[in-house]
């Protein structure tokens, strides 16, 4: 059964940030993950994570001013600096933590800027990044994600996130496939992540619609997590969903889980 990581930006809300490690590890989950670490002191959070236990799975490279809508800025023609900075902050905070990789979102489309502005930027900066966290042996991560909760959002699907790598073309640089996002732009599910296997180095979730938890919508998560098993992947599996009724409520997929490792 793959392992679940706890994503502490939308589970254990009712807490406040650094306490939801220990409510994670006390529900079960052995990693967690999240937007970003970045308004705690590192040691503060790497306290959270050995006294629980815990692995840091993941977070993301500052996405600019996230409480004012944007969503990334590595697509910004004019925010490079501020990308790069970004970069290096990531850096610290993922030594700290004992992070191995890193999430890049592209952020949403300006108007009045081309796509292939947009799309050279992005590249540039991602060779940046890509070079800069591999001599650190941080992995490089970008996900698409649905333009129904982010509208504009320029990194929409998978064949995109491809094509970019290839541009980029740093071995260095991964998928991030979150299956919420990618079942409401494409489907497919399965026959994606087989295809594309090796290029993921991270997988999400959410159930569709609503965004809540597995087993509220029409996904057959079950399926999925024996398919993914067969196919060998060997990395987490980021809990990213909007509790329906509260986070300890919404567990039972988890438990579920875990009933069914044990009796295999």
């Amino acid at each position: 059964m793959p392992r679940f990581s706890a994503n502490l930006s939308m589970l254990f809300g009712e807490h406040e940030f650094l306490d939801r490690f220990d409510a994670a590890a006390r529900a079960g989950f052995r990693g967690v993950e999240y937007l970003g670490p970045y308004d705690h002191p590192a040691d503060e959070v790497a306290t959270r994570l050995k006294r629980n236990g815990l692995t840091q799975v993941l977070f993301n490279i500052p996405s600019g001013d996230w409480a004012a809508g944007e969503r990334g800025i590595a697509i910004l023609p004019d925010r490079v600096e501020e990308f790069r900075a970004g970069v290096d902050k990531a850096i610290a905070y993922a030594k700290a933590l004992g992070c191995d990789q890193v999430n890049c979102l592209a952020g949403i489309a300006p108007a009045g800027i081309a796509h292939e502005e947009l799309e050279k930027a992005f590249v540039e900066n991602l060779k940046y990044a890509a070079e800069k966290l591999a001599a650190t042996g941080i992995r490089l991560l970008i996900e698409p994600i649905n333009t129904r909760d982010i509208p504009g959002f320029f990194l929409t699907g998978v064949r995109q996130a491809l094509d970019v790598i290839e541009k980029v073309g740093s071995p260095n640089l991964w998928l991030q496939y979150d299956i919420y996002h990618m079942q409401i732009m494409e489907g497919d599910l399965a026959r994606t992540i087989e295809a594309n296997l090796p290029r993921i180095a991270h997988i999400q979730l959410a159930d569709n619609p609503g965004r809540h938890e597995p087993g509220t919508g029409e996904i057959n998560y079950p399926f999925l997590y024996d398919f993914i098993d067969r196919l060998g992947y060997s990395g987490w599996i980021g809990a990213e969903y909007k509790p329906k009724d509260g986070t300890e409520a919404g567990l039972g997929w988890l438990r579920e889980c875990a009933s069914a490792n044990a009796a295999a």
